[in-house]
């Protein structure tokens, strides 16, 4: 079992390397306040579209008609410490498509028959595609000199479905004594996730079902029988 969650975590600290590295350079994450179109609300102010420019000193806000910005914006957010005046709360609303690369670290299996319920670590890896919900909040804070500046909060959340392979432990225990020998067999996943969003990686609970591969999958006593899962996810769009 460690070394099953050790794979998994190694696979995991791997993908999550490799596709930062190539595609925030130019941003802290994926999932940050960046350019793109966004709905604005603000104390004092009814909800509206907005297209947000987002540079390492300002966020710029255009009002937008029909999906297009206007040329001036109606609103500036300095990033760094100003003297300037303070600004009201404003929180920038964005829902979409996500797609993210997720894997399973720990499924909870229940009990079947006279057999206890398991915790296992095993192996996998799926392609997860729902729909995310996330808010900025722009709020002013003060530095030690009393000069402005933006604190920027982000949460977030999604659902959506899941499926990718994995593997699994066969063993006279899975599969009530119908095999004599172990070995690990390949599966295929899929099922329903929840996941709370940070910067960068998704966290979650996931509820799916496992189709063994092999002959075996006769025996098998999780041969489509429901799991409960901690997820976690990397964002790849």
């Amino acid at each position: 079992m460690q070394r099953s969650l050790l794979k998994t975590l190694n696979l995991l600290i791997v993908t999550i390397g490799i596709l930062s590295s190539c595609t925030t350079l130019e941003r802290a994450s994926l999932h940050g306040l960046n350019d793109g179109f966004y709905h604005l609300k603000s104390d004092s102010s009814q909800k509206q579209a907005v297209y947000v420019d987002v540079s390492e000193d300002t966020i710029s806000v255009y009002p937008t008609t029909s999906k297009q910005p206007e040329s001036k914006p109606t609103l500036t957010i300095p990033l760094a410490a100003t003297d300037s005046i303070p600004f009201q709360r404003i929180t920038f609303k964005k829902q979409g498509l996500d797609i993210d690369i997720s894997t399973v670290l720990m499924k909870y299996r229940p009990s079947i028959g006279e057999l206890p319920a398991q915790l296992t670590t095993d192996l996998n890896l799926s392609l997860y595609a729902g729909w995310r919900f996330d808010f900025y909040t722009v709020e002013h804070r003060n530095d030690p000199l009393k000069r402005s500046y933006a604190k920027i909060g982000n949460r977030g959340f999604d659902f959506g479905f899941f499926a990718g392979p994995g593997t699994t432990l066969i063993s006279p225990f899975t599969t009530g004594n119908k095999r004599s020998e172990e070995y690990n067999g390949m599966i295929i996943q899929g099922g329903f996730a929840g996941f709370i969003e940070t910067n960068m990686a998704s966290f979650g609970l996931a509820v799916g079902y496992d189709y063994l591969l092999s002959p075996d999958r006769i025996h098998w006593i999780y041969q489509n029988k429901p799991w409960v899962g901690l997820v976690v996810g990397v964002a790849l769009n």
